[in-house]
C-alpha cells in the first residue's frame, strides 16, 4: 500500500452506507473493506491477483478470492452488490472495457478512482523534460510502472458517455483537498473518483 494520503478511501468510507454489500475489485492488503466491515457493518468480497496481498487482506479479515480481473467476473451473478470499488486499478489492468463493463454488470453502483494523466503537472512536465512526468501520485519510471493504460478524466467521461452510464457524482482531489469534480476544472484534478451507474 502507498503510504501516501489515500483521498479515495476516505471518500469511498463516507459514500457507502451501512449494511450495504459491497465488491473490491484489486483490493490489495484490504486495508478499505477492513475498515468498512469494522464500522460500517458491510457485507464485503475482495478480489486480488497478487497472492501476497491476498494474504495480508485474509489475516485482516477480509474474505477475498485470488483472481485475475481480465478473465471477468463470470462466477459473480449479475446486480449482486450494491457498490463495487475500482480503486486506482483501472489504468493498470490489461482489459480496462471489459472490468468497467463486468463492474457494472455484477453491482448497482460503480466506485472508480484513478491517477488523472490530464492533470497540468502531468501534462507542463511532459511538454518542459520530454521525458515521461514523476509526480507524487505517479512516483514510477517508465520502466518499472503498473500502469499500462494512460487516459485522462476526459478520457473516461467520454467512454460513460458513449456507453449510457450515468456518472452520479466526481470528485477531485487537488493536492491539497477534495472537492467536487468539475469538467472544465479537470486539469487541476491530481486524481478523480466517479460514482456512476448503468442507464435503463
Amino acid at each position: 500500500m502507498n503510504k501516501q494520503y489515500r483521498f479515495d478511501h476516505k471518500v469511498i468510507y463516507d459514500l457507502i452506507p451501512a449494511g450495504n454489500s459491497v465488491l473490491d475489485l484489486g483490493c490489495g492488503n484490504g486495508e478499505l473493506l477492513s475498515k468498512l466491515i469494522r464500522h460500517k457493518g458491510v457485507q464485503a468480497l475482495g478480489i486480488e491477483k497478487d497472492f501476497d496481498l491476498v494474504a495480508e487482506a485474509i489475516a485482516r479479515g477480509v474474505p477475498v478470492i485470488q483472481s485475475d480481473l481480465d478473465e471477468g467476473l463470470a462466477g459473480l451473478p449479475d446486480h449482486f452488490f450494491d457498490y463495487v470499488i475500482l480503486e486506482k486499478t483501472l489504468q493498470a489492468v490489461k482489459k480496462p472495457l471489459l472490468v468497467l463493463e463486468e463492474m457494472l454488470r455484477v453491482g448497482r453502483y460503480g466506485i472508480v478512482s484513478f491517477p488523472n494523466f490530464g492533470h497540468r503537472q502531468v501534462v507542463l512536465s511532459l511538454l518542459r523534460t520530454g521525458r515521461m512526468p514523476v509526480t507524487p501520485s505517479l512516483p514510477y519510471q517508465w520502466h518499472d510502472t503498473p500502469n499500462i493504460h494512460l487516459f485522462t478524466a476526459l478520457d473516461f467521461l467520454d467512454w460513460a458517455s458513449a456507453n449510457k452510464v450515468r456518472v452520479e457524482r466526481g470528485f477531485s482531489w487537488t493536492g491539497n483537498g477534495t472537492v467536487q469534480f468539475k469538467e472544465e476544472e479537470s486539469a487541476f484534478a491530481v486524481e478523480v473518483l466517479f460514482v456512476v451507474s448503468k442507464e435503463g
